[in-house]
Formats: C-alpha cells, sequence, structure tokens
C-alpha cells in the first residue's frame, strides 16, 4: 500500500498524485462536515430536551441507571449494595460566554455522533482505494460494526460509568466544610470525554482485527500478555469510576469481554490463513 494510490477500474488504471489525494481528501472532508452540521441542526433544534434530559440526566436522582440498578440489587437479594447513593448537584456559570460554549459543544459533539456512520463510510471511501486485495478480504460490513460498536460504547459510557463517575465526585468530600459547586463546562467536560472515549474503546475487537489482518498482532500475543491487559483495563476503570471492587467489576466486564472477543476473532484469521497458505504449498 503505497501514498500514490492505483486507482483501478473497468476502464483503465490510473495513478494518483500527491494533490489528486488532497483534492480527494478535502471533497470527502467536505461532505462529513457537512453530514456533522445537519446532524448540529437537528441536536439544536431539540436542544433543551437534548441538554435536560439527557446531557444532565445523570445528575437527577430518577435517572434511570440508578432507578434500575438499585432493582437489579434488591431483585438479586443484595439490599441496597447495587444503589447509588445520589447527591444533589448545583450548576453554575462562572464565565460570560460560558454556557454559550457549552451551547456549541454540545451541538458540534452531537452533531458528529449523529453523523458518525456517514463520516467513517467517507473515511472508508478515502482508505479503500489504497488497500489491497488481501487486506480487503473480510472487511465487508465494516462501516456497520464499526458504526454498531460505537453506539453500543457511547450507550455503556453514558448509562455505566458517567452515572457512576458524577455520583462519586458529587459525594466526594476531603472536609464537611467544602461544598461542591460545579461549572457547566466542568461537568460537560468531564462527561464528554467519557461517554465518547467509551464509544471508541468499544472499536477494540475491530482495530485488534485489522491489526491481525496485516499480522501486526497475534492471537498468541494476545493470550500470552491478556492478565496486562486485563490489570490495564482494570486500572483505567478504577481511576474513572468509584473506588469500590462492585463498581470495577461492572465497568470491566464489558471490556474485558470485548478483548476475549478480538482473540476469537483473531484465531479465525489465522486459521483461514493457514488454511490458504497449505493450498499453495499444495
Amino acid at each position: 500500500m503505497g501514498f500514490f494510490t492505483k486507482i483501478s477500474n473497468s476502464d483503465s488504471s490510473t495513478e494518483m498524485t500527491f494533490f489528486d489525494h488532497i483534492d480527494e481528501l478535502r471533497r470527502h472532508l467536505f461532505r462529513s462536515v457537512i453530514a456533522i452540521l445537519i446532524g448540529s441542526i437537528f441536536v439544536g433544534y431539540y436542544n433543551k430536551f437534548i441538554i435536560r434530559n439527557i446531557l444532565m440526566g445523570p445528575i437527577h436522582s430518577d435517572f434511570v441507571t440508578y432507578r434500575y440498578l438499585c432493582s437489579l440489587g434488591k431483585f438479586l437479594k443484595m439490599g441496597d449494595s447495587l444503589c447509588l447513593n445520589t447527591v444533589s448537584i448545583k450548576m453554575q456559570s462562572n464565565a460570560v460566554a460560558g454556557q454559550f460554549n457549552v451551547f456549541l459543544n454540545v451541538i458540534l459533539i452531537g452533531g458528529l455522533i449523529i453523523a458518525f456512520p456517514y463520516v467513517f463510510w467517507q473515511f472508508w471511501r478515502f482508505v479503500k482505494p489504497a488497500l489491497k486485495n488481501n487486506e480487503l478480504k473480510g472487511t465487508r460490513g465494516v462501516i456497520f460494526w464499526v458504526s454498531l460498536l460505537f453506539f453500543i460504547g457511547i450507550l455503556f459510557g453514558y448509562y455505566v460509568i458517567a452515572p457512576y463517575t458524577i455520583n462519586f465526585f458529587a459525594g466526594f468530600q476531603i472536609d464537611e466544610s467544602i461544598e461542591n459547586f460545579w461549572t457547566i463546562a466542568s461537568y460537560f467536560n468531564t462527561m464528554m470525554p467519557l461517554v465518547l472515549g467509551s464509544g471508541l474503546m468499544f472499536q477494540l475487537p475491530l482495530v485488534l482485527y485489522f491489526l491481525a489482518k496485516i499480522e501486526v498482532v497475534s492471537s498468541t500475543f494476545l493470550k500470552k500478555y491478556r492478565k496486562h491487559a486485563i490489570m490495564v483495563i482494570t486500572i483505567v476503570v478504577s481511576i474513572i469510576t468509584p473506588p469500590d471492587i462492585l463498581s470495577t467489576i461492572i465497568c470491566s466486564i464489558p471490556l474485558i469481554f470485548l478483548y476475549e472477543i478480538s482473540i476469537f476473532l483473531i484465531v479465525g484469521i489465522e486459521k483461514k490463513r493457514k488454511i490458504a497458505e497449505a493450498k499453495e504449498w499444495s
């Protein structure tokens, strides 16, 4: 795969120059920006509902995660061990354009989330011609799987990681005389990395899958360092969730499961590769 990509079609085969690449990239970026703007217009139109019920959702005591976790704990005869002690959170804005800046960030990031499948499709259209035939094998449905994992990650970050994190910091005090008054900007800057970061973390199986396709990683490597990976996942989750074992377990299990799925997918790739090599030698 070279920088100057060879584009083949039924009529001819042409070599793209550096400026051809730049022009092609510009077209894909322009379409992506338009899609994000359309998504942002949608978010802006429903901004009150989105900000009040979605962005600010985890600070309300009746947030769905708090209710279902508490009900689950009682169903499992665990008492209130899964119930989160929701704390009243007071918000403020201490900058002239503080709320306006948050509003712009909300509609732009919301637009990006909505337009993500299309944006990734544009990225894939730009990258795909540069891939060799053997690199393209197994990429069918990549847009669907990338988008699906991204949205599952977003939901996991929003409904699991964010509520635990917000709840923990809302109740944390180094001294009883100090009261928590959050700014809307700091709240937003905490929520967005958690939610978007979770969406990106859920791309782990596909990232490792493609790395295995080009023989950068192997199942043997992932199995060998499985304990290290689990330890890293546990440490990261422990940092962004309340410091108790139950919270760490609840948030770590899906990520460890994704790691195991990655190993399973790579084993399948290696089996197919061995079969193909055996056929070539026979």
